[in-house]
């Protein structure tokens, strides 16, 4: 079966491609999961992140959001300290902080998931590329997003950041049409 090109690199990128990526996310834990392991990627590349993701789930407390919202100066040392992360400060900092501005958008709009799939009109998104060339890195729904994102306080959201979570959390299906999960996504997640 044919897939897309980047999955197979690396067993683990193989796997997340085939259990994960492009699979429509409305748990919002999992939201915030994607959010901080996207912000961490920024300037990395993707497979080292996902090789990373159990010790960040163990260090982030699972990715529980009202916990990381309260992190203290010393949390925030120990985090610096742990090797099994991407230990840059302002990252770290930034998953608190955003983890603040998390909260803030969950009171306002009763979820972060209500709110975030307005950027694709409440419906995931099926694009239609013939290769991995023609997959865009930005697009006008991660552009707002970004920009509604960083207007509510959040760090390391830019565009492009916002485009691989949308690509991740299946607001848009960037599987290309030869690969065999876009037709499987298509058809499970029409809505």
């Amino acid at each position: 079966m044919d897939k897309c090109g980047w999955a197979l690199a690396h067993p683990i990128l193989e796997h997340y491609h085939d259990i994960e990526w492009g699979v429509p996310v409305h748990d919002d834990r999992l939201w915030f999961e994607f959010l901080l392991l996207e912000g961490a990627q920024a300037g990395l590349s993707w497979l080292t992140i996902l090789k990373k993701r159990e010790t960040y789930r163990r260090a982030f407390d699972n990715f529980d959001v009202e916990k990381i919202a309260r992190y203290d100066q010393d949390k925030m040392t120990r985090l610096l300290a742990d090797p099994g992360i991407i230990r840059n400060r302002l990252k770290i900092h930034s998953a608190v902080s955003n983890a603040q501005a998390f909260l803030q958008i969950q009171s306002e709009f009763g979820s972060f998931d209500h709110y975030i799939w307005q950027f694709v009109g409440g419906r995931s998104k099926q694009n239609a590329w013939q290769s991995a060339a023609d997959i865009p890195v930005t697009s006008p729904e991660s552009d707002a997003m970004s920009k509604d994102l960083k207007k509510r306080g959040f760090k390391f959201v830019g565009s492009t950041i916002c485009y691989g979570t949308m690509q991740a959390t299946g607001m848009i299906n960037d599987h290309t049409v030869q690969c065999v999960r876009h037709g499987e996504i298509r058809l499970a997640y029409q809505q």
